[in-house]
């Protein structure tokens, strides 16, 4: 063999054992993480996955600190999940659609469409031990996926361990359900001597922590909320019981909108009475709920007719519809508005 292939030779022998050593240390690293990230699931080319998220994300140890703006929710993700390696958390424009209402058997469903660009989605399934177990659906481009990066293999997956800081809507065990829409007015930056929270963050709170609407109220309460990308939102919120409220912040206050019916609905505008009341967009898909929910007093045969509202307003950005059903802690997703495919989930198969 000549000199020039063996130096070929150990060049590459050298490579390999430095990528090796690489992957060994990323093992070590991630131990406790290593079994959430091998539970990644591609079910669709949308694409949409699926993750068993055992490992520890520290909600807790969040809340001591708490978080103002999207880059210090960042930061406490890097050094807690992500082991000091980077990543950003963004939540661009929001354009969706939520409501409540009952099946004729009874059940209580909250139904949510997710209007936004298309990137890669995955349904994250957490159980925390200080906390309720549940089911949310997560944007991956909000912390950097889409085009041809995507969640698959141990190095690539490592940004998904931000997941569970990123829901946008999902229900837990104890049927509270709850969504997140935009409104177009300055972001809400609340001062009230409260532990500061972010709009996702208060997501995970609400579904770890609240089993009923009036908690996840009181939770809110508790917190300074701080609006996440320079934006303004409102959430939905729905319970087993058939409770709903839309809580959004008007001058720096919570209000709370329930509704006159035993249904409600949302889109982007203001809800409040007063100089805010009717800002924002999605007045058309708002009238078509309220029209389709009147007709049968907000009392719906089944979860199809309930995806029929959700189809009735979708629009080209629908990233995924979902009809939770809160009595029994499930979920029936669609993507791409292609309403002839879903996708079923429950609490119990994990």
């Amino acid at each position: 063999m000549s000199k020039g292939k063996k130096r070929l030779l150990s060049l590459a022998g050298g490579l390999l054992a430095l990528l090796l050593a690489a992957l060994i240390a990323l093992g070590l690293l991630f131990h406790r993480e290593f079994s959430t990230l091998t539970s990644i699931r591609k079910l669709d080319d949308a694409p949409f996955y699926v993750m068993d998220y055992t490992a520890d994300y520290g909600l807790e140890e969040f809340l001591a600190q708490g978080a103002s703006s999207d880059q210090e929710l960042s930061a406490f993700v890097i050094q807690k999940l992500m082991k000091g390696l980077p990543v950003t958390i963004t939540l661009p424009d929001l354009s969706c659609s939520t409501f409540n209402a009952r099946l004729e058997n009874g059940d209580a469903v909250f139904g949510r469409n997710f209007d936004n660009p298309i990137k890669p989605c995955m349904l994250v399934h957490t159980a925390p031990e200080d906390g309720y177990e549940s089911i949310s659906m997560v944007n991956l481009g909000y912390v950097g996926y889409g085009g041809d990066y995507v969640p698959e293999g141990f190095p690539a997956s490592l940004l998904s361990l931000a997941a569970p800081y990123i829901p946008l809507d999902g229900v837990n065990e104890k049927g509270l359900s709850i969504g997140v829409l935009q409104l177009d007015v300055e972001p809400t930056h609340q001062d009230n001597g409260h532990t500061d929270i972010t709009t996702s963050s208060a997501i995970r709170l609400i579904l770890d922590r609240a089993a009923t609407v009036d908690e996840a109220v009181e939770l809110l309460r508790r917190y300074d909320m701080h609006s996440s990308a320079n934006a303004c939102f409102h959430f939905q919120i729905a319970d087993a019981h058939g409770s709903s409220v839309v809580a959004e912040y008007v001058d720096g206050q919570l209000s709370l909108i329930r509704p006159e019916e035993n249904y409600q609905w949302c889109t982007n505008f203001f809800l409040s009475p007063g100089e805010l009341y009717n800002v924002g967009r999605g007045q058309d898909r708002y009238e078509t709920l309220k029209q389709l929910l009147a007709q049968s007093n907000g009392l719906l045969p089944d979860e199809n007719a309930a995806m029929d509202c959700l189809e009735a307003v979708a629009q080209d950005s629908t990233f995924w519809s979902a009809v939770y059903n809160n009595t029994n802690a499930t979920v029936e997703l669609t993507l791409h508005g292609n309403y002839e495919k879903s996708y079923r989930f429950d609490l119990e198969q994990w």
